[in-house]
């Protein structure tokens, strides 16, 4: 029996594409003895999305790493050695054979924990830079003969130079419904006809404050030419009542693939999730976070989107940018033509099913057999 351990969380951006590997590596290890599990936060969302994919699921504790000084560091240090020494007793318990990590706070300990068992990890970075627990877990990578996948081309020159030939660019993992989503069952869930023009406005599964308040002061404009689709976050409420031409959801989630499909463009942040519409070949309005909370990942991602024509990037939205943005994209067909093409163009490999493939030949090399 081969028992395989994925790990990551803290955000649907971190899960769903950790997701998209283990099903696709599934697929390849039919005909062999083995177990898929997850380690995860004990806390917050990771249970219930990594349990709704049937995969079964262990809680560790997790604290946040930061680059900064807070109260709550103090915290979360002790929550990270309990985490390791969770995580840890899991891989021993379990008999792990490889561990692959999709990043976020919660993936340092079982990676630092399955470096300390001579566990092989494998991580993955979704950012164009990557983030602390990429940088950390990398270096576990390296040292237990791993692996270290990136989305970008250009983000091998963010780790050192001795543990580079590590690195492979393999883009980003989406899920295999993507591949199959149905714009009509997409119609069909939102209750609009072929000729509906549907905007498509996502801030991620919580939502974003920014997105919501410019959609909020430009709906009657963008209702003129749209019927908008919002996905609003949870505990959102507003005097604005949802009807025909405005369809607020607080998460949607089985209907994603063929609700993008159904889209004429999409409107959101750039994390992970932009992978998801390249996929479907969505010409995209990017808004992405900034400023002093975040390391910048998001604006460097949207600009690669940008530069190869999938996307349009707004930096300072104001409702006024907004509604021209929107209104020349929406009058321009052959431009969403053109960036439709260049946003299919980006993840034209399926990343899920590489990755996959690597981690298969892994285990084939460890255990032999045909994989």
């Amino acid at each position: 029996m081969v028992n395989i351990a994925f790990t990551g969380g803290g955000t649907g951006g971190h899960i769903y594409p950790g997701l998209a590997v283990a099903l696709s590596l599934k697929e390849l290890l039919r005909g062999l003895e083995f177990r898929i599990f997850w380690i995860g936060s004990s806390a917050g969302m990771d249970r219930s999305l990594v349990e709704d994919a049937g995969i079964e699921f262990f809680g560790v504790p997790s604290g946040k790493l930061r680059r900064y000084f807070s109260l709550k560091t103090i915290n979360d240090f002790f929550k990270v050695i309990a985490g390791y020494f969770a995580a840890k007793k899991v891989l021993k318990k379990q008999k792990v054979s490889l561990l692959f990590s999709k990043g976020g706070f919660v993936s340092v300990p079982p990676c630092a924990a399955a470096k300390s068992l001579k566990i092989p990890v494998f991580t993955h970075e979704s950012d164009f830079s990557p983030g602390l627990a990429t940088k950390i877990n990398a270096r576990y990578a390296a040292r237990t003969g791993g692996k270290i996948f990136t989305a970008y081309s250009d983000t091998v020159k963010f780790f050192p130079q001795k543990i580079r030939s590590f690195t492979m660019v393999t883009g980003n993992p989406v899920r295999g419904t993507f591949y199959s989503a149905d714009a009509q069952k997409g119609r069909a869930f939102l209750g609009v006809d072929d000729k509906t023009r549907i905007l498509l406005v996502l801030g991620g599964s919580q939502g974003a404050r920014e997105i919501n308040d410019l959609i909020r002061g430009t709906l009657n404009e963008l209702t003129k030419i749209y019927t908008v689709v919002h996905q609003t976050g949870p505990g959102l409420s507003w005097d604005i009542p949802a009807g025909e031409r405005y369809k607020p959801f607080p998460y949607i989630k089985e209907e994603m693939p063929h609700i993008i499909a159904s889209a004429e463009l999409v409107m959101g942040r750039s994390g992970a999730g932009i992978w998801e519409w390249a996929v479907l070949g969505k010409p995209m309005l990017l808004i992405p976070l900034r400023g002093s909370g975040t390391r910048g990942d998001q604006v460097e991602n949207a600009q690669v989107f940008m530069k190869a024509n999938a996307a349009q990037v707004l930096l300072s939205p104001c409702e006024d940018e907004l509604m021209q943005s929107v209104n020349n994209l929406a009058n321009d067909h052959k431009k969403r033509q053109e960036m439709a093409f260049a946003s299919a163009k980006i993840a034209e490999k399926d990343s899920s099913k590489v990755i996959a493939h690597v981690l298969a030949e892994k285990i084939k090399t460890q255990f032999g057999g045909d994989v």
